[in-house]
């Protein structure tokens, strides 16, 4: 097998024009190939890290989103005296009230207007939320008109870096500080006093209440979250785990994306093949008189089969790397994109993970295992004697 491999190597050296141009178009798919799985991870793994695995989100039965839901006012203390729910170090419920909202703001240097999350917090959310630090500034004053910005959209929204305002529900809001929330979509959130914001955009009724549950609970916690409010006719509410609701949050999303990181790699790959297969017709044709040499000299059929095969595997293997190299530089490059969730937009990384890495190898190699298995078999049938006749 190593004679094999070297023979085929040593082969693709000597055709180098048609071998780095078989290389790069097989290489150029799996670059597509890798990119759009990269991208459906980034998206998914910033959703999901959003999510803490010990809270719970609150929200009204059926909805979807935090848009589409509502809790009522006399609901939030119902939940928050449940036994499930842990407590704070001042002795009450270690639970956060909030409102989400969407408003438009343009993109810095641009009139261009896009979605943004308006995120109206209690005392306890930062303490639910520990991967969110404040960057720069300080945490806005509750009572008052204060909000601070996540470090994604202070970069790429008008009026949102530190002392800088924002016009909004009939009210100007002043930014007091920046935080970071790592890889998730906290990043693309504003957030202020829930309280404030409630009066301001004149609504009854929160969004969702997060609540930490007891951590010696574990998925009894969460189960025993969802008798209570079943128990309690007032709670028309459902409770999800927070990495749950939020990977939710991606499905629609990730589909998308998914279907159309199947499909382009589909379409491009037949160019590949084809011309891998071009490639391998043109070396046997080349190099009928030397597959006759190696028959009379004691070479079998499944040797040569064997040989045309290896490098056909070579280059799409050589294709599949270098196109996945390529990618990996994707994981430095941040995008936006509207979630079709919530409709608002969402900033996030290329994500290259090990499930991907494999799977773009293998994409690399099972092309050049199509295109070469045809022209494997037509040079293991040469016959002996024709080949060596051959000019």
């Amino acid at each position: 097998m190593a004679s094999l491999f070297s023979y085929s190597l040593r082969n693709m050296l000597a055709r180098r024009l048609t071998t780095a141009l078989t290389v790069g178009g097989m290489a150029l798919v799996v670059f597509v190939f890798a990119a759009m799985l990269m991208l459906s991870e980034g998206l998914r793994t910033t959703l999901v890290l959003t999510g803490s695995p010990d809270n719970a989100v609150l929200l009204r039965q059926g909805a979807k989103s935090e848009m589409e839901s509502a809790v009522d006012r006399d609901q939030a203390p119902l939940v928050e005296s449940l036994p499930q729910v842990a407590r704070a170090a001042d002795g009450g419920p270690l639970a956060a009230r909030e409102l989400v909202v969407l408003i438009t703001l343009n993109k810095r240097g641009t009139t261009k207007p896009s979605n943004v999350v308006i995120r109206g917090i209690g005392t306890h959310s930062l303490e639910l939320r520990p991967q969110v630090k404040l960057k720069e500034g300080r945490m806005p004053r509750f009572g008052t008109s204060e909000i601070i910005a996540g470090e994604s959209i202070a970069r790429r929204f008008s009026g949102t870096g530190i002392g800088e305002s924002l016009r909004f529900a009939m009210r100007d809001w002043t930014v007091v500080g920046i935080f970071e929330a790592g890889a998730t979509g906290f990043s693309s959130e504003v957030w202020g006093d829930v309280d404030q914001l409630m009066a301001a955009f004149r609504r009854s009724s929160y969004s969702v209440v997060v609540a930490r549950m007891n951590e010696r609970d574990g998925q009894a916690g969460l189960d025993g979250l969802r008798a209570g409010l079943a128990a309690d006719p007032r709670l028309q509410l459902e409770g999800k785990r927070e990495t749950r609701f939020y990977e939710e949050q991606s499905e629609m999303m990730a589909k998308f994306l998914g279907v159309l990181g199947t499909m382009l790699p589909a379409i491009f790959s037949l160019g590949a093949i084809i011309g891998g297969m071009i490639t391998m017709h043109a070396a046997v044709a080349n190099r009928v008189r030397e597959i006759g040499t190696l028959r009379a000299i004691g070479f079998q059929r499944r040797d040569i089969l064997r040989a045309f095969l290896v490098e056909s595997l070579l280059l799409g293997g050589s294709g599949g790397a270098i196109g996945l190299l390529l990618a990996s530089t994707l994981q430095f490059v941040t995008i936006s994109t509207m979630n079709f969730q919530t409709f608002s937009e969402l900033a996030f990384s290329f994500t290259l993970s090990p499930r991907i890495a494999i799977w773009s190898l293998l994409f690399g190699t099972f092309m050049g295992c199509l295109g070469g298995i045809l022209p494997a078999i037509k040079a293991a049938r040469l016959v002996i004697v024709d080949a060596l006749r051959a000019a």
